[in-house]
């Protein structure tokens, strides 16, 4: 019936779950044995996986959750996954959170480095000639790849955490605040072992390192998962233009008054020699 080769082929299926919706999956079929992957939806976003001798195994949604801790300019930026009951052995897999941090924001790399010694986060830079120091109307987005770590209090469930500090934006004629859009994350995981379910869910492949500090490349899968909230918005103080003279006024007395208390101290208690 099949050739030894390797035969893909698609296969639409068109289910009914309050409304008619089509899928598209891929199935594969080498010799003699014939294995599908064929996700059915559902309303609660369960997936059926139809293996060999016509098995099915339920995919439970993945669930991606963020939240900004902290107040004011320095926040923390905590991402949750939690994973169905059906999925188990996660012990054996591993978690990489692709981070996309948008020019209002920046994340400190001398900063991580002291967290990663302290084995507070597993947290590295993807972007290369990245400046801390400029105003958002400077910058450029940036990525960071964050090793999640599985919940202590969560059989199912993997945590990350991220510190974000938020950038010098330009004066506002009106409004002292303006908006900063964190978009969602790419959601990769490895697995040691070959997981059924975790097919329903993988759309592409992906190369990333293995490990924080791991020179060996892996073949992460690029899941599939519900967040929470769409996106995050994160609210920025901004100053006024109005304020623009007097901010300058008042900067430029202070420097003055500061350097000359500092040379009359030098004057008067320095000691020179010729």
């Amino acid at each position: 019936m099949f050739d030894n080769k390797l035969d893909w082929a698609r296969v639409s299926l068109r289910l009914r779950a309050g409304r008619a919706s089509r899928f598209t999956s891929l199935c594969s079929s080498s010799g003699a044995e014939v294995l599908y992957w064929c996700c059915e939806s559902s309303p609660r976003g369960a997936c059926n996986v139809v293996g060999e001798m016509g098995i099915r195994a339920t995919c439970s949604e993945i669930i991606l959750r963020q939240e900004v801790l902290k107040d004011g300019f320095h926040r923390d930026l905590l991402t949750k996954v939690k994973f169905g009951e059906s999925i188990e052995d996660l012990q054996t897999c591993r978690l990489l959170i692709k981070q996309y941090i948008p020019t209002g924001l920046f994340v400190d790399p001398y900063e991580l480095a002291s967290l990663r010694e302290r084995n507070i986060t597993e947290a590295v830079m993807v972007s290369e000639n990245f400046n801390i120091e400029a105003p958002n109307y400077l910058s450029k987005e940036s990525e960071v790849l964050i090793y999640a770590r599985q919940d202590s209090q969560c059989i199912d469930c993997f945590q990350a955490f991220l510190p974000v500090h938020y950038r010098y934006h330009r004066p506002h004629i009106k409004d002292g605040e303006t908006f900063t859009v964190v978009h969602n994350p790419d959601l990769l995981m490895y697995c040691d072992q070959e997981f059924p379910v975790l097919k329903c869910w993988a759309q592409s492949k992906v190369t990333a390192p293995c490990a924080l500090n791991s020179k060996d490349i892996c073949q992460w899968n690029n899941m599939k998962y519900k967040s929470v909230y769409k996106n995050l918005t994160l609210q920025v103080p901004v100053g006024l233009t109005i304020h623009t003279s007097l901010v300058c006024s008042v900067t430029l007395l202070i420097s003055i008054l500061c350097s000359t208390w500092i040379l009359v101290a030098v004057f008067k208690y320095g000691h020179f020699s010729l």
